[in-house]
Order: C-alpha cells, then structure tokens, then sequence
C-alpha cells in the first residue's frame, strides 16, 4: 500500500492558557475532510491541556475519572466532518464488532423514537441554516431528561475512545465528580474551552462545501453521513484545509482573549 506524502507544518499558537507549540503532518495533493479530522482534534486537544495545566495550578484539578459516564447521557453534536470519520472508523473494525454497534445504534433510535425525540433530532439534522441555542435548549433538555446512555458507551467506558467526537473530548469538570449525577441542576463547573473543535470543523466544512453550518446529533450521525456519502468522497488541497482551519481557530482565540480581558501578545 502506497503511503501518502505529507508536508510538516510548524503550529505555533497563541491561548488564553498559554502558547501551543507542535508539529502537524498535513497529507499533500488533494485529500477527503476526514484527513484534517484529527490535525484539529489535535490541537484542540493541545490547548484544553493547557487550561488543564492552569486549573491545576491554581487548586482546580479536573475530577473526570476512566468510568465516570454521568456525561455520557448527554446530547453529543457532530460537525459534518467528525460524522464522516465516524462512520470510516467504524466501517474499519472487525465486522462481528460494527454489527454490534449498528444494532445499539437502531435500538438507541428506537428509544428516542417511543419518547418522541427522534424527529427533533432529526429536524436539527436537516435544518438548511443554523439553529439558535434557544430552540436547541429544549432538545438538550428533553434528551438528558431520559438519561440515556451514548449506543457507544460499553460497561460505562466509551468503545471508540480513540475517535470518539470532539464535544466528548472538551467536556472536562473541575466540580466533585457527584454533582455529574445531574449536570442540569446542580453547580457544575466545566472547565474553560478556548475553541471547541466540533464548531471549527462545522465552520470549515460549510464554507469549503458551500453549504450553512450544522451539526449533526450523534444518535444521526451514521444516517447522516450515508445519506451525504457523495460529498465524503470530495477532496481539496491540504495545505489550504489547514490554511482555512487555522483562520478559523484564530478568529475563535481571538474572541476569547477578549472575553477573558487578555492581550493575545505578538
């Protein structure tokens, strides 16, 4: 199997938290969305750790522990391009494991369906321009009121750890890991996101694909992405997904420096 070339691009950052400095291996020639996928949840990942670090300093250790699933009941929006990757990630493991997954994904539709949460999620899905948080809101709502728990999630442990979407990854909480039991109602405190990641690649994909952003609810995502299979398979210059990313994530830090009354230096 021929392995693709890549060009190595210097990433240097400037957060609220801190400045990232790494390396991203960008694939040359023209490439799907999906390769640029984990270059953002890269640095997405790069810059949480950083407000990680300075939470930690400052007494506020984050309480988040490998089973504590409490998150895990929570609506979980996909840009485009995570639920593409979604779908080649499953799509790559054994079959006997994809047949299980698929089946929890039916039965989890099913549920939604009985309590009248599936056409709503649905609607988000297809919606043509974006959505205001305050009709959103009562989605979010009803959907955590069920409590019920990701088609992904396995013995309280997520099954796609490694790919799981970047909402999941920037849900982090400084609060007693108890208050989780009811994240509507009790005084959580969730640790500060400089950019979330899900949005940049929303953003990205809506004005490479001309298209309006959205976001996919994570119960549609293999639906979604098959029924715009077609558009998967598209392919742009790397260089210039990274070029437009970055502009993206830039514009991002910038509001919130300004949010946090902070400089974003030279």
């Amino acid at each position: 199997m021929e392995v693709p070339s890549v060009e190595r691009f210097e990433i240097a950052l400037n957060t609220p938290a801190g400045r990232v400095n790494t390396v991203l291996d960008v694939p040359t020639g023209f490439v799907p969305i999906t390769s640029i996928v984990p270059l953002a949840r890269h640095l997405g990942e790069k810059m949480l750790k950083l407000e990680e670090n300075r939470s930690h300093e400052t007494g506020n250790a984050i309480s988040c522990r490998m089973g504590c699933a409490a998150c895990c009941r929570m609506l979980v929006p996909l840009s485009p391009p995570e639920a593409f990757a979604l779908q080649e990630y499953v799509e790559q493991l054994p079959q006997d494991r994809q047949t299980v997954l698929r089946r929890k994904i039916e039965q989890s539709k099913a549920t939604l369906t009985a309590h009248g949460i599936l056409d709503r999620l649905q609607a988000v899905a297809d919606a043509t321009t974006p959505i205001p948080d305050d009709e959103l809101e009562p989605i979010n709502r009803a959907y955590y009121a069920l409590r019920h728990p990701c088609p992904f999630l396995d013995q309280e442990i997520c099954s796609i750890y490694e790919a799981r979407p970047a909402a999941c990854r920037e849900l982090l909480v400084t609060s007693p890991a108890q208050l989780c039991d009811n994240l509507a109602e009790n005084p959580v405190q969730p640790l500060s996101v400089p950019v979330r990641i899900g949005t940049v690649l929303g953003l990205l994909w809506a004005s490479i694909a001309g298209h309006s952003p959205r976001l996919i609810p994570l119960p549609l995502a293999f639906d979604w992405a098959h029924q715009h299979r077609n558009e998967a398979v598209r392919r742009w210059a790397g260089s210039h997904l990274i070029d437009q990313m970055l502009d993206k994530m830039w514009r991002f830090l910038s509001q919130e420096f300004e949010r946090r009354g902070q400089s974003p230096g030279p």
